[in-house]
C-alpha cells in the first residue's frame, strides 16, 4: 500500500508540474488554428530567432563538452595544489544569479566598461550582439557538463586504463576507447542539459542583448516580447518549438546512452 502510495504520488507531482504546463502550452498555442500557429512560426522575426538560438546553441554547447570533459578528467584523475579551487570555479555560475553575470559583461565589455576604449578603438562589438549572448550563454552553462561528468568518472576505477598504458596503448588512445565510452551516459546527459540552458537561457541573455527585435533576440526573448504584444497564441507557437527541442534532446540522449 505505502508503495502505491508513492506511486501515485510521484505521478501526480510529475502531472501537476509538467504535465498540466505543457498541456496549456500546446493547448494556448493551437488556440487560434493551424494557420495562426504556421504563420506565427513562419513570422521573420521567429526565423531571426531561431537561427540566433541554433548559432548560440552551436557555439556553446562544443565549446563547454570540450572544457567539461577535460575539467572532469583532470579533476578525477590528479592529484594537485588548487584542485578544490578548480572545483569551486567550476561550480560559481551555479551560485550567480544569470542577470548578475549578464551585467558584469555589460561592465566589462559595455560602451562606459573597463575594455571599452580597447574594444571601441578597433570596432569589436560584444555588447548587443551575438559575442555578448555567446559569452553570457557560455558562462551560465559552462559547469553542467563537468558536473554531470566528474561523479561518473570518480566512480570509475583506474585500473582498465592503467592496463591500457601498460599494454602500450598512449594516452589519447587510452582516454577516448577507454576512459569516454565508460562515462558516455553521463557525457550525453551533461550535453543535454547544456543544451537546453544554452537554448532557453534567458536572464544574462536579457541583459546584453539589448533586446533588438530581430537582430539580437534569441527564441526566450522572442516569445516575452510577443507575450507583451498581446499576441498569447504566437507566444505559446514558439514557446512549443522549444519545448519541441527539448523533446529531440530526450530523445537523441536515451539513443546514445
Amino acid at each position: 500500500m505505502i508503495r502505491w502510495v508513492l506511486i501515485a504520488l510521484a505521478l501526480g507531482l510529475v502531472g501537476l508540474l509538467l504535465g498540466v504546463p505543457l498541456y496549456v502550452v500546446f493547448h494556448e498555442a493551437f488556440s487560434g488554428g493551424w494557420s495562426v500557429y504556421v504563420s506565427a512560426l513562419r513570422d521573420e522575426d521567429t526565423r531571426s530567432a531561431l537561427i540566433l538560438s541554433a548559432t548560440v546553441v552551436a557555439l556553446v554547447v562544443p565549446l563547454n563538452t570540450v572544457f567539461g570533459v577535460a575539467a572532469a578528467y583532470v579533476t578525477t584523475r590528479f592529484a594537485f595544489r588548487g584542485k578544490r579551487l578548480l572545483a569551486a570555479i567550476i561550480d560559481l555560475p551555479l551560485t550567480v544569479s544569470p542577470v548578475v553575470a549578464g551585467l558584469v559583461f555589460v561592465l566589462l565589455f559595455g560602451s562606459h566598461g573597463l575594455f571599452a576604449g580597447f574594444l571601441e578603438r578597433h570596432d569589436i562589438h560584444i555588447i548587443f550582439a551575438l559575442p555578448g549572448i555567446v559569452l553570457a550563454t557560455a558562462f551560465v552553462t559552462f559547469p553542467l557538463v563537468a558536473r554531470e561528468l566528474a561523479p561518473a568518472m570518480e566512480a570509475q576505477s583506474a585500473d582498465q586504463e592503467e592496463a591500457a598504458l601498460l599494454l602500450g596503448a598512449s594516452g589519447w588512445t587510452t582516454f577516448t576507447r577507454v576512459t569516454l565510452p565508460r562515462v558516455r551516459g553521463a557525457l550525453a546527459y551533461g550535453i543535454v542539459l547544456c543544451t537546453a540552458r544554452a537554448l532557453g537561457e534567458f536572464g544574462a541573455v536579457s541583459v546584453v542583448s539589448g533586446h533588438v527585435r530581430g537582430v539580437t533576440n534569441t527564441l526566450p526573448l522572442h516569445v516575452e516580447v510577443l507575450y507583451n504584444d498581446y499576441a498569447f497564441a504566437a507566444a505559446f507557437a514558439v514557446s512549443s518549438l522549444l519545448v519541441g527541442v527539448s523533446f529531440i534532446n530526450l530523445v537523441a540522449r536515451g539513443t546514445w546512452k
